[in-house]
C-alpha cells in the first residue's frame, strides 16, 4: 500500500507569514448541528482536512444535500437523512464522529454506531459520553464494537454532573438537547473554543442557553432555525506555528490567531524569556511575531483544561523544552499516549528522562539530528516536523496521513516560510 512520507534538511532560516485557518476541532460539533434542523445552513471558512471532509462525506451518506458555494463555503440540508444508511467504516477512523450521537438522538430517538477512531494517544473510551446519556434516562446496550441507545425524547428538566471536563461530551449533550423542549443544566462542562462556538450557533438556531463557571443550561425547542456560521479560526493551529516561530527563531508572523483561547500558552513563552508581539487584525484576530531569543528556561508544562494549557499543544512544547536551559517537567495527566513522541525527540538527540506514561523530564538545551521517524499521532507529527525544522541533517517522518487530518498543507506553508521540506511516496 503506497504511503506518505516527510523529507525535511533543517537548519533552514525561515522568514515571511504562515496564516491560520478555520478551527477543526470546532467544526465537528457545528457539522453535527446540521442535523438539528430540516431547513438549509450555511457555513463558511471550514477547514480542508480529511476528518473535515469525512466528516461531510458521513452526512452525504446518510442523504443529506451538500452544495459547495465557495472553496471553503458549504451549504448543507440535512431534511432527507436517514441514519440506517450511515458509514460505520468511516466513523471508526475518526474521534470527531462520536458527535453524532447527540443530534441523532434527539432527531431520531435511537442510533447505533461503532465506537470511533482517531488518534493513539492512549485510551480514550467514550465512558463520560454514555455516562451522560445514562444520566439523561436513555438505554444503552453494547454488542461487540456497536454501541445502541434510545430515549423517549421526553426529558423535561435534569441536573447532570460530567465525570470529567470533556470537550465532546459537553458538545453531545447540548446537541441532544437543543431539540428537547425541557431544560439541561451541565456542571463539570467544557468552556473551551469548540463548546463555545457551538453555544454561538445553537442560539443562532433559537435554543436558549445560559452559560457559567463550568456550568451550561440550555432549553431546547421542538424544532429549530437554519443558521450562518463562519468558522471562527483554529487556536491549536495558530499555537503550533507560533511555538514553532519559537523553536526554530525564525522571522515568523503567524496571522488569524484568535487570542482568546491563547493566554496561557502564550504566558507560558513570556515567563520562559521571550518577547510576544501582538498586532491587531480585527475584533478577536490578531497576528503574532515571537521575537529572537538567547535563552530560556522551563520549569514545568502541564496540560489543564480551558483555561489551561491545551493537550494538543503539549508536544509542541515538548520540542520547545529541548531547547531550554536546564530540566522541564512534562506532565499530561489525561492522556497516557501523548508523550510517546518523545522517543522520537530522544532518538534525535534529546535528553529525556520518562518518569511514567503521563510525565517526562526533558532536559536542555539539546543540539538535534536528523533521523527516521514515525508519526505517532496528529499532534506528536507537528512536533517532529519542528524538530526537524532545526536538527542537523535530514529527518523522515512516516505515516504523515496523520498530520494531515488537522493541518491543511502544512508542508506547503512550511515552504513558503523557506524550510526544505518534500512530500515523497513510499511503499
Amino acid at each position: 500500500m503506497e504511503k506518505e512520507k516527510f523529507v525535511i534538511q533543517g537548519k533552514q532560516k525561515l522568514k515571511g507569514e504562515i496564516e491560520v485557518g478555520g478551527a477543526k476541532n470546532a467544526t465537528f460539533s457545528i457539522l453535527a448541528a446540521t442535523l438539528l434542523t430540516k431547513e438549509d445552513v450555511f457555513i463558511d471558512n471550514l477547514p480542508l482536512i480529511e476528518d473535515i471532509l469525512r466528516m461531510i462525506e458521513i452526512l452525504e451518506g446518510m442523504g443529506a444535500e451538500v452544495e459547495w458555494l465557495s472553496r471553503r463555503k458549504v451549504r448543507i440540508n440535512t431534511k432527507n437523512v436517514d441514519p440506517n444508511n450511515i458509514d460505520k467504516k468511516k466513523i471508526l477512523k475518526f474521534r470527531g464522529s462520536v458527535l453524532l450521537f447527540g443530534p441523532l438522538l434527539a432527531r431520531f430517538q435511537k442510533v447505533s454506531l461503532p465506537k470511533p477512531g482517531g488518534c493513539v494517544i492512549g485510551v480514550r473510551p467514550i465512558d463520560t459520553h454514555l455516562e451522560a446519556f445514562s444520566d439523561l434516562d436513555m438505554k444503552i446496550t453494547e454488542e461487540e464494537n456497536l454501541i445502541r441507545i434510545e430515549t423517549d425524547g421526553k426529558t423535561k428538566r435534569k441536573t447532570i454532573i460530567l465525570n470529567e471536563i470533556s470537550v465532546t461530551t459537553t458538545e453531545n449533550v447540548l446537541l441532544f438537547a437543543a431539540l428537547n423542549e425541557g431544560t439541561i443544566i451541565v456542571k463539570m462542562a467544557d468552556m473551551d473554543y469548540p463548546s463555545m462556538e457551538l453555544v454561538k450557533v445553537l442560539k443562532k438556531m433559537g435554543v436558549s442557553i445560559e452559560v457559567g463557571f463550568h456550568q451550561i443550561k440550555i432549553t431546547g425547542k421542538k424544532e429549530l432555525s437554519s443558521f450562518d456560521h463562519k468558522m471562527m479560526y483554529d487556536p491549536i493551529e495558530a499555537g503550533t506555528y507560533i511555538i514553532l516561530a519559537a523553536v526554530t527563531k525564525g522571522d515568523i508572523l503567524v496571522k488569524n490567531v484568535d487570542l482568546r483561547y491563547l493566554y496561557f500558552p502564550l504566558k507560558i513563552l513570556k515567563n520562559a524569556g521571550m518577547t510576544v508581539k501582538i498586532y491587531k487584525q480585527d475584533n478577536d484576530v490578531n497576528s503574532i511575531r515571537i521575537a529572537p531569543w538567547e535563552k530560556i528556561k522551563i520549569e514545568k508544562i502541564q496540560s489543564l483544561p480551558f483555561p489551561g494549557l491545551p493537550s494538543d499543544l503539549l508536544p509542541l512544547f515538548g520540542v520547545l523544552a529541548s531547547q531550554a536551559k536546564g530540566a522541564t517537567i512534562i506532565h499530561d495527566p489525561l492522556y497516557d499516549g501523548r508523550l510517546e513522541y518523545l522517543k522520537g525527540l530522544r532518538k534525535m538527540g534529546v535528553d529525556i528522562f520518562f518518569s511514567d506514561p503521563h510525565r517526562a523530564i526533558v532536559s536542555g538545551p539539546s543540539e538535534l539530528y536528523g533521523a527516521d521517524l514515525g508519526s505517532f499521532d496528529l499532534r506528536a507529527g507537528a512536533s517532529l516536523i519542528t524538530a526537524a525544522l532545526i536538527a542537523k541533517g535530514k529527518t523522515t517522518i512516516r505515516e504523515i496521513y496523520q498530520v494531515d487530518r488537522g493541518y491543511e498543507q502544512i508542508d506547503k506553508k512550511l515552504k513558503k516560510l523557506g524550510a526544505d521540506i518534500k512530500r515523497v511516496k513510499y511503499e
